[in-house]
């Protein structure tokens, strides 16, 4: 079988089973300003995420991911403090209690998720966050984060900096 390939300057034939489909890697500078737009937001005290290998084996490959940014505003402080509240509760996939939501609905024809309208207090600051949560999640970055922080990781960012623990999941 005539490939396209060679390793090394020497031609490649034979069955070629394609590997894994990671996602292309960015530079981190593509990452930097919308962190730092969460970081610079006064009504954010903090912000993260986690990032680990599955350990189960359910047949699939287990592999590195990042998991949904999680965001605490001024507001969320008191309420999350007096209660037996994770900060699961504060994940920007589903309607967060300070920044908001956008109501989506399944077409069946398209087959697809369609947006409706944004409720909440500020919708730049939502997007903002919806931009930096894309971002993590898209795999674009997984390997900076990966060397950075690590696996199995919890990540908290403050203003004063980020503090990183171990993530015990299942």
């Amino acid at each position: 079988m005539k490939t396209d390939k060679n390793f090394l300057g020497m031609p490649v034939s034979g069955d070629i089973t394609e590997g894994s489909t990671r996602v292309d890697q960015k530079p981190i500078e593509e990452l930097a300003p919308l962190f730092q737009a969460l970081v610079d937001d006064p009504t954010i005290v903090e912000f993260g995420w986690t990032q680990y290998t599955p350990y189960f084996n359910d047949g699939d490959t287990c592999d590195f991911s990042v998991n949904a940014l999680w965001a605490m505003t001024t507001e969320d402080v008191e309420w999350f403090e007096s209660g037996d509240f994770d900060r699961y509760y504060l994940e920007l996939d589903y309607e967060h209690r300070s920044l908001g939501k956008i109501e989506k609905e399944w077409d069946s024809e398209s087959r697809k998720y369609v947006n409706h309208r944004y409720e909440g207090p500020d919708e730049g600051r939502y997007d903002r966050c919806q931009a930096l949560d894309r971002a993590l999640q898209s795999g674009a970055f997984e390997t900076v984060l990966l060397d950075t922080f690590g696996d199995h990781a919890m990540v908290t960012v403050r203003k004063t900096g980020i503090e990183v623990e171990h993530y015990s999941h299942d």
